[in-house]
């Protein structure tokens, strides 16, 4: 069985966080993201704590093309050190998964 991952990304306007989706979706490395309203941010950066709204882009895709996500994601992003996090998928109903993985087919 393919092995599923929803993937996290965040930035910093809502046009660059739907260019990220659509970006990923169109190269088949997701079958699906979904942008989030805005979010609040708090961390540390180069010694000091900031605070910014940010955009949440949630991925949905397989193990086996996270790390080609994950280079598109990097490539795409204009942050020094993008926030790219993947949560494995334990559960997920089978027409659903079937469907991720064809999209997501190379």
């Amino acid at each position: 069985m393919t092995d599923f991952l929803t993937v996290l990304t965040t930035t910093d306007a809502r046009e660059k966080a739907e260019a990220l989706a659509r970006g990923a979706v169109e190269a088949h490395l997701a079958a699906c993201a979904q942008v989030s309203s805005p979010v609040t941010s708090v961390y540390r950066w180069e010694g000091a704590v900031e605070e910014t709204t940010e955009w949440q882009v949630l991925l949905k895709t397989t193990t086996a093309r996270y790390a080609e996500l994950e280079t598109h994601l990097r490539q795409a992003h204009d942050y020094d050190e993008p926030e790219i996090i993947a949560t494995p998928v334990t559960h997920g109903s089978a027409g659903y998964l079937t469907w991720v993985e064809r999209e997501t087919a190379t």
